[in-house]
């Protein structure tokens, strides 16, 4: 019975086990670069990622990469990670959208996450080794 008692106080309201954060390239520095209330959202977004769940704004871009957009006064701003790897959650881009014209990922900006997806995908493939 105290056994009992020890498993339902402490382990099965334990936190389950988190994913790591990989930053990739210059995306932790990008992201310290928004507004403090998008950093917090996006850290949010990620944390949810990291336990295996996925916040209601986190959209497939395709593959297992997500992004997650907020607005502010200041514009549009995305986060951009893959859960697609059981070793960590690999943060790609953080950025604020510019162009006013379409709601798509600027093709410049989706150059950078298909470079940096690859960048993960070799240091995945060297840490199975």
């Amino acid at each position: 019975m105290l056994a009992y008692l020890y498993w339902f106080m402490y382990i099965s309201n334990m936190p389950a086990m988190q994913k790591p954060l990989e930053w990739i390239s210059s995306s932790y520095k990008d992201l310290l670069a928004l507004p403090v209330d998008v950093r917090r959202f996006f850290g949010f977004a990620l944390s949810l990622a990291q336990s295996g769940d996925k916040h209601d704004a986190a959209k497939v871009l395709k593959g297992g990469v997500l992004e997650v957009v907020e607005n502010d006064e200041g514009g549009t701003y995305r986060a951009v990670y893959t859960v697609k790897y059981a070793e960590a959650v690999f943060v790609l881009h953080c950025f604020q959208k510019k162009s006013k014209r379409s709601i798509a990922t600027p093709k410049e900006d989706m150059d950078i996450i298909h470079s940096r997806l690859k960048i993960a995908q070799a240091y995945i493939k060297e840490l199975r080794k």
